[in-house]
């Protein structure tokens, strides 16, 4: 398969290793650029283990919350310029306060404006991101949403059963900022550990390190993947001595959702 100077340049931008090497990478996996991220890890060649291809576009995270419901929308444009302007984050407004009234699928009520926009505005703009939470009765729903030149770019929502609504705050609060992808280690599908644990074994052996030690150091090391990509294993971010499991005591964290531009 032809290597291109794009396909290069698309694998260097998300791995952060060399040109050389990213060429190479590629050629070593015919050109399939996610196996090629994996050879740069295991020869330890990328600028990153945790180093993911990420949406450059610009936009506005709008959040809301009716009764026991809440959403997130992000509305996704191409410049800040447009991003923060008054109509733009209205409509992203006006869009979030419709998910948390009547569900996801709500947003095509609002296509006929979101395609006023583009034409407007004259600028790609669409969604991207559409989350919605209904806590169950006693439950509490935390939030936070994180703004940056007059809008918002990052927001969570947050369930909790047994808190109150301090705790559903400051563990939004965390989510926003450590970013997890699942909500405990046992939420992480089967396929997504056996390939983290393959790479690692991988890297491992390829730092000399003894066979007879090798699943010790593997087993280390994917408690460091889940305390990266799990809530409830996250060091909490406020005091990092704990996790957020131990964080949240008694109560439980029934379900989060989160949304961020970039």
């Amino acid at each position: 398969m032809a290597i291109t100077a794009q396909d290069v340049k698309a694998l260097r931008d998300s791995s952060g290793a060399g040109m050389m090497d990213c060429k190479k990478a590629l050629q070593e996996n015919d050109g399939d650029i996610e196996q090629a991220k994996v050879w740069l890890r295991e020869k330890g060649l990328a600028a990153s283990a945790n180093r993911d291809d990420r949406d450059a576009t610009q936009g506005v995270v709008a959040l809301a919350i009716v009764g026991n419901s809440g959403a997130l929308v992000e509305l996704k444009s191409e410049t800040d310029f447009v991003a923060g302007s008054d109509r733009f984050k209205a409509e992203a407004d006006a869009l979030a306060q419709l998910v948390a009234e009547k569900g996801v699928d709500a947003v095509a009520e609002r296509t006929a404006e979101i395609e006023e926009l583009k034409v407007d505005l004259k600028e790609k703009i669409g969604l991207g991101t559409v989350e919605r939470i209904e806590a169950a009765d006693g439950n509490v729903l935390g939030s936070y949403q994180h703004s940056q030149g007059g809008r918002g770019v990052n927001g969570v929502l947050v369930e909790i059963a047994d808190g109150s609504p301090e705790l559903g705050h400051d563990v939004a609060v965390h989510i926003a900022f450590a970013r997890p992808e699942y909500l405990s280690r046992d939420d992480v599908p089967a396929d997504v550990v056996a390939a983290e644990r393959e790479t690692l074994e991988t890297i491992t052996r390829n730092e000399g390190k003894p066979e007879a030690a090798l699943d010790k150091i593997v087993d280390g090391r994917l408690n460091g993947f889940y305390k990266n990509v799990a809530l409830l294993d996250q060091p909490y971010a406020k005091d990092d001595k704990q996790s957020v499991s131990q964080f949240i005591g008694g109560a439980s964290i029934v379900s989060f959702a989160q949304a961020e531009i970039g």
